[in-house]
């Protein structure tokens, strides 16, 4: 009986203690896309010295397939593609600037490995371009294969996976060659323009982009050989599920987007007349799926007004109308016509 008392008058005290407890949510939780959603603004690092990627003119206007990422979670977030700070990155102090919550988000050319995954602490987003090592020389070289550059002198990007592959691929074929690394990418470029380099390597989609840069384009082909698989992947820092679920489900969307037919043209006429379910669910006529990650159930809706699907991304930036004229190939086509684009389901 005493016993059975002294539970009485504990319970009131216990009861006490646990109402000043709150139940953490994501409104009050200190979560990234809460830091975000207080500051109104999303911090993207880029490069911003890779045409197509990211670059930025004369005018500090910024544009390319990863700029356009940064926006699409913009948009998702404040239905506001312009609330974004970018924030230019080289390949080195890319990783720091995420760890140290410098950026918010790193949409930067970065390709998904194991080790950034497991040891380096990042969490990745979904695929945004398959990409894959290359080599580009001057046309008069008579440069044709890796064979060729035996002893040759070959430009590359420190804290970059080609510093690594090359070394590699070298390894494997007992070439013997001189590695000249340098941290900054246009120094690279430069050193190599000047005929101080016989090659440059990086990820072909740069070399590409970086060859429009130089003086006389046409003067420099891009070896057929691969020497890697890169697929480029935007990253958030390890630690917060809410943050790169957000990121994760807005690059979904864009993939999703494409594949459903969903367009910056007819999204809203779309929102009134369709009646397929996932494209309801995708635009937010039906259900919430937003709620789960801290987004509008719109939130599809509005990264498609503003920004855009895949396609419309890819051919605005990397499209036969570009000065790139960088052709889809089927690794970055839908899973509805060969490609390897593919998000999970919207239900």
């Amino acid at each position: 009986m005493r016993k059975f008392k002294l539970l009485l008058l504990s319970l009131p005290i216990f009861l006490s203690i646990s109402s000043c407890v709150a139940e953490p949510t994501a409104e009050n939780s200190n979560t990234r896309l809460n830091a975000v959603q207080n500051r109104k603004k999303l911090v993207c690092g880029v490069s911003g010295q890779l045409p197509g990627f990211s670059f930025v003119d004369s005018s500090g206007e910024y544009s390319g397939l990863d700029v356009d990422i940064c926006r699409a979670v913009a948009a998702a977030l404040f239905d506001d593609p312009n609330a974004v700070e970018f924030r230019q990155l080289n390949a080195k102090e890319r990783f720091t600037a995420l760890q140290t919550k410098e950026v918010d988000l790193l949409s930067r050319n970065t390709t998904w490995t194991m080790s950034r995954d497991t040891s380096v602490g990042l969490n990745f987003a979904p695929v945004v371009f398959y990409d894959g090592q290359g080599m580009m020389v001057r046309k008069n070289s008579n440069i044709k294969s890796l064979a060729d550059l035996k002893g040759k002198a070959i430009c590359t990007q420190t804290g970059t996976t080609n510093e690594q592959n090359l070394a590699d691929q070298m390894r494997k074929r007992g070439i013997t060659y001189k590695s000249v690394v340098f941290e900054d990418v246009n120094t690279t470029y430069a050193t190599y323009q000047q005929g101080r380099c016989d090659a440059v390597t990086s990820d072909k989609s740069q070399l590409i982009s970086r060859r429009s840069t130089l003086p006389l384009p046409e003067d420099h082909v891009i070896l057929e050989e691969a020497l890697s698989q890169e697929p480029l992947t935007p990253a958030v820092a390890d630690g917060d599920a809410q943050w790169g679920d957000t990121v994760r489900w807005v690059v979904n969307a864009v993939i999703k987007a494409e594949e459903l037919g969903v367009t910056s043209a007819n999204v809203e006429e779309l929102k009134t007349s369709t009646k397929d379910p996932e494209t309801r669910r995708l635009l937010g006529i039906e259900g919430d799926l937003g709620q789960g990650i801290g987004l509008p159930k719109d939130f599809g809706a509005r990264i498609i007004k503003h920004v855009g699907n895949y396609g419309e991304i890819y051919e605005r930036n990397l499209g036969p109308k570009t000065k790139l004229n960088l052709p889809r190939d089927n690794r970055n086509q839908p899973w509805t016509k060969g490609g390897l684009l593919y998000s999970p389901p919207f239900r």
